[in-house]
């Protein structure tokens, strides 16, 4: 058995964490910092509040908050430019997924020349970039453990990430009290994108010991607290248990990668705008049907930790449950469970070059625990709708 394993810097965990944001700042060298974020976060107050423990430490921040859903190369780049024109020397990334990725990717375009668009694929970074602080407000991408930035190019609408040590954030603080605001839906499709993760990890061909003790505890907090964190916003102990979730996840992620149900995300959020945790919590009941029986053990083992009782069925018939598991939990959450509810105009004449889109993405496809043909994605798209 070998294995390698990789772990983001420091990681500060706790109610009130986000209140240290200046002292990490400092303690890692900077005196001018970007802050780089969505409207909502700012419209909220949470922006404010995070600019003012940075100040507050003596630190002057330049704020950028034009962040989108589905972040493209374009955004990277125009706040790169903004970063150095400023002067600024650590990058701090606050928000969900989307403003975490683009933080991490300006925080190596201040160091590397030229487009982030250049540098999407595998190992392309060929310098550290400057230091950077992920504060995430959601319980879901990972992003702030991982070493993956996702960008759209809108050149050409295609989907695909900045992978490289480079992107691991210096340090992380991760406040449950800043993921109460987070709406329902927010917090269903965040969290179905931490079960992604994490059971995706669970089941990939590079799954290692280390990996799977990552997943298998955030499938089961999962399991256990998304609905109470859906039904009941202000409860800070679902919202605790969901957060550290979402942090075992995205280690377990960066460590064993992901599968098939990632790639097949990917052409929902290029092609159609459908958001990446909707993507993937519609998708992944379908994509584990199809995997279940190549990995019976996993998937068993998943079902019995998202609630599952079938204990006197034979093994694949507990592994089939882990889908079946899945489909209870979309459900209790209230969100689409085929295609044609998502009302985006996607239609079976998209299927082929969703499915070559798909396969594109080919890090995720060899993960995935089942050999799988550009016929077959075609075929879980039509069931998927």
């Amino acid at each position: 058995m070998n294995f390698d394993m990789f772990m983001a810097g420091r990681i500060s965990f706790g109610a009130g964490v986000s209140a240290t944001v200046g002292e990490k700042a400092k303690a890692l060298g900077a005196s001018k910092v970007m802050l780089v974020t969505d409207e909502t976060m700012v419209s909220i107050g949470t922006a404010e509040r995070i600019t003012s423990y940075l100040e507050e430490a003596g630190l002057s921040v330049e704020t950028f908050s034009q962040v989108e859903p589905e972040p493209s190369v374009e955004t990277v780049d125009l706040a790169a430019d903004r970063l150095k024109a400023t002067g600024c020397d650590l990058v701090v990334g606050l928000g969900g997924g989307s403003s975490m990725d683009v933080a991490k990717a300006v925080s190596v375009l201040a160091t590397n020349e030229g487009s982030a668009g250049a540098y999407q694929g595998l190992g392309l970074v060929e310098k550290p970039g400057i230091p950077k602080i992920t504060i995430p407000t959601t319980a879901g991408t990972g992003s702030e453990v991982t070493f993956t930035a996702v960008l759209i190019r809108k050149s050409d609408g295609v989907k695909g990430g900045i992978n490289s040590d480079y992107l691991y954030p210096d340090c992380s603080l991760l406040d449950p009290e800043l993921t109460l605001s987070m709406p329902k839906k927010v917090t269903t499709e965040t969290g179905m994108d931490a079960l992604a993760h994490a059971l995706e990890a669970y089941t990939s061909r590079q799954a290692s010991p280390f990996s799977d003790t990552m997943a298998e505890a955030a499938i089961a907090r999962i399991g256990r607290y998304l609905r109470v964190a859906a039904l009941n916003g202000n409860d800070i102990e679902a919202r605790s248990e969901m957060m550290l979730a979402a942090l075992f996840g995205g280690v377990a992620l960066a460590n064993a990668g992901v599968t098939a149900c990632h790639s097949m995300a990917y052409p929902l959020g290029a092609v159609f705008g459908v958001g990446h945790g909707l993507s993937n919590a519609l998708l992944l009941p379908y994509v584990v049907r199809f995997n279940a029986m190549a990995a019976p053990e996993k998937f068993a083992r998943a079902a019995e930790l998202l609630g599952g009782t079938n204990y006197s069925e034979g093994l694949f018939d507990r592994a089939v449950d882990c889908a079946d598991r899945l489909d209870e939990l979309v459900h209790d959450l209230d969100l689409p469970t085929n295609l044609r509810e998502l009302e985006v105009g996607i239609a079976p004449e998209n299927f082929e070059d969703m499915a070559k889109r798909a396969m594109a993405v080919a890090r995720p496809m060899e993960n995935n625990p089942r050999d799988i043909t550009l016929e077959q994605v075609i075929s879980i798209y039509e069931e998927a709708f």
